[in-house]
């Protein structure tokens, strides 16, 4: 599998969004708060993600945008050993990663941050 982002990978559907934040898990390492549900959903890739970093946080769109980017191309490095764990267990989530940080963080910080919460939603 390549370290592609398709847009079947990314949560879509208003109705499990909804459930998502409803009745979904979530740990938080900070700046990245993870919401988690597993859930039946019609795709071939064993995740679904959302990704999004709330305004009231951080209020220019440029600094959003560039955050999102950070989490989105850390997701997509590191995903490969969520997607394998998930595979073997025959399972699928639907996932929310948040950006809680008032604060322009370095990729690197974000990274790390996003590669914790994937390795914690492997194990669980």
């Amino acid at each position: 599998m390549g370290q592609s982002f398709k847009k079947a990978e990314r949560l879509q559907s208003k109705k499990v969004i909804d459930l998502l934040f409803e009745k979904g898990a979530s740990f938080a390492r900070e700046p990245v708060r993870t919401i988690w549900l597993e859930s039946q959903l019609n795709s071939e890739f064993p995740v679904q993600v959302l990704i999004a970093v709330p305004k009231k946080n951080i209020p220019r769109a440029v600094d959003r945008n560039r955050l999102k980017r950070r989490m989105r191309e850390a997701y997509r490095k590191h995903k490969a050993d969520l997607y394998t764990s998930l595979r073997s267990k025959d399972k699928k989530i639907a996932l929310a990663l948040i950006y809680t940080g008032r604060d322009i963080r370095a990729y690197a910080d974000i990274e790390e941050k996003i590669i914790l919460s994937l390795q914690r939603l492997a194990v669980e």
